[in-house]
């Protein structure tokens, strides 16, 4: 049993230039996110009660090893770097891409992998659909955005959130890509000792050549923000005074607003339906009543 959580390299505190919309980014602030951690929790209790592997990797560059080396102080029985041009380069990347970058070093590195554990969005994007993109790419099953993650005999038994407070209890056959919430489980503390090793560890990476996709957007420009001037039409007259009010259309004849206070829902009804009327949105003769 092979199980691998996927992970996400991401500055938490980016600084984006205001003017430019360049984005700077600090190793000393990158790393997991808690969802991605909440992940490799799951990860370390399935492959524990399966009596497999865990295997963390990720998509990025080298600066990336260094999450790499928390995961494998947890616990995790071995890790793998895949390094590509969409990994160093923004512009290159978008969630189909990873998703091939992901699928494309695992089975050259793995061959079948039985599950995969993710976060269900990375904090820099936030999109949630690597997890399905990849899922199609190992031809697995998939069950986003979970809550628990429990082993039921050959499979999982897994818990997803609902609209309304409500949840959904589902059976995921394996092999699968399943990915997680931030809930109430947080990684286990890791020993002294295994962080030690950590440090001294050498982590293998493969690289995976670039897609032929053209999907990812590129910004062709980037400039401050300057709305688009209105078109107004020259004021007449020599005095000053009048051709200001005549631009700031301090002369043009309109309704003064109101403020209206009903005292019941039928008659703020009757008071919507009157200015519908008044304004020619419905017609005169409709029936006020009927729109109730």
């Amino acid at each position: 049993m092979l199980v691998v959580v996927a992970q996400r390299w991401v500055d938490a505190r980016p600084h984006v230039d205001s003017l430019t919309g360049e984005v700077r980014t600090d190793a000393r602030a990158s790393g997991a996110s808690e969802a991605d951690l909440c992940a490799l929790e799951h990860a370390l209790r399935v492959a524990g009660k399966l009596g497999g592997r865990c295997v963390a990797v990720t998509a990025g560059p080298p600066a990336a090893e260094e999450m790499l080396r928390q995961a494998l102080a947890a616990g995790a029985d071995e890790v793998l770097r895949i390094h590509s041009p969409s990994a160093i380069d923004p512009a290159l990347e978008d969630s189909a891409e990873t998703a091939r970058v992901l699928a494309t070093g695992l089975t050259a590195r793995f061959g079948q992998v039985d599950l995969v554990l993710c976060g269900d969005h990375s904090i820099d994007r936030g999109t949630g659909s690597t997890p399905a993109y990849l899922a199609e790419r190992l031809g697995a099953a998939q069950a986003l955005g979970l809550l628990d993650v429990e082993v039921d005999g050959v499979g999982l038994r897994v818990l997803r959130r609902l609209d309304g407070g409500r949840r959904e209890s589902l059976a995921v056959p394996l092999p699968a890509v399943c990915s997680v919430e931030p809930t109430t489980v947080r990684l286990r503390r890791a020993a002294l000792p295994a962080m030690l090793a950590a440090r001294r560890a050498v982590i293998p990476h493969i690289a995976v050549d670039a897609g032929t996709g053209g999907g990812a957007v590129r910004v062709k420009a980037v400039r401050s923000y300057r709305p688009r001037a209105r078109v107004l039409p020259a004021p007449a007259g020599d005095d000053a005074r009048w051709r200001m009010l005549e631009l700031t259309g301090a002369l043009v004849d309109r309704t003064p607003p109101r403020v209206v206070t009903p005292s019941s829902p039928a008659q703020a009804a009757e008071e919507l339906l009157g200015f519908l009327h008044e304004h020619g949105y419905l017609a005169a003769g409709a029936p006020a009543g009927g729109a109730r």
